[in-house]
């Protein structure tokens, strides 16, 4: 097994009081597809956030690459999930997608032309560049979520951070954001996904977190991936699980 590109370490966190994730230890192994599974409600979507200090922590430390995530900003993608996005918001996609490079440029310097052709060619990745001068409200679901796909890509990161991304997407949609995911692993990046479909998971990841609330087993998913833990869990255990 690899080294780990993130250590999380007693990491509890709450909503109004209430606990959603308790004294959780995880280790992201550098160079995975790791899927993040759980019931409704276990934690995954805080887990993300509490990695990312995007919701305050009620206790534990999280190394991203030894470091605090304040020093590697820059190597970090983030791709939430589509429902929690205002998608009403007045913005072109090729402008979505520029979006990426705001951490090489920083908030005051303008894109430059090198900018542009780097989100053009990520649209290009995802299918999506005849429509770079779409308002991004006018698109279907599988096509934002392809967009945000793309000012990922556009950003150049190591490590991709994704929840749900494969929900609610068509097929074509599906292919395309998990062709993604092999090619961060061919380049030597790391996809951390929170995912919900059980039967895709031999497919799609070579690595596994199982939450409830805290965690239930992770390792590979050659190792993990069975019924003991989905029960572990409180998962609904489908046919042709070991």
């Amino acid at each position: 097994m690899g080294k780990n590109i993130i250590e999380v370490e007693h990491l509890s966190m709450a909503y109004d009081d209430k606990p959603v994730l308790w004294d959780a230890h995880i280790g992201i192994v550098e160079n995975s597809r790791t899927a993040i599974i759980g019931p409704n409600g276990a934690g995954k979507t805080t887990l993300l956030k509490g990695i990312l200090n995007i919701h305050p922590k009620l206790s534990g430390e999280v190394y991203i690459m030894g470091k605090s995530i304040r020093d590697v900003k820059r190597e970090i993608a983030y791709i939430p999930q589509s429902n929690s996005v205002n998608w009403n918001f007045p913005a072109r996609v090729i402008d979505v997608v520029l979006m990426g490079r705001y951490v090489h440029l920083g908030w005051i310097k303008r894109p430059k032309k090198r900018d542009y052709e780097i989100a053009e060619e990520s649209l290009e990745k995802i299918n999506m560049l005849e429509y770079k001068d779409r308002q991004i409200s006018q698109l279907s679901e599988g096509q934002k979520q392809r967009v945000f796909i793309a000012r990922a890509i556009a950003q150049k990161a190591a490590i991709y951070f994704m929840d749900e991304p494969l929900a609610g997407v068509d097929k074509k949609t599906e292919k395309v954001i998990m062709n993604f995911l092999k090619e961060i692993q061919r380049e030597g990046g790391t996809s951390i996904v929170v995912h919900h479909d059980l039967n895709t998971i031999g497919e799609y990841f070579d690595h596994l977190v199982i939450l409830n609330k805290s965690v239930v087993a992770q390792g590979k998913v050659s190792e993990v991936y069975n019924r003991e833990n989905l029960e572990r869990a409180s998962m609904v255990v489908g046919d042709g699980i070991d």
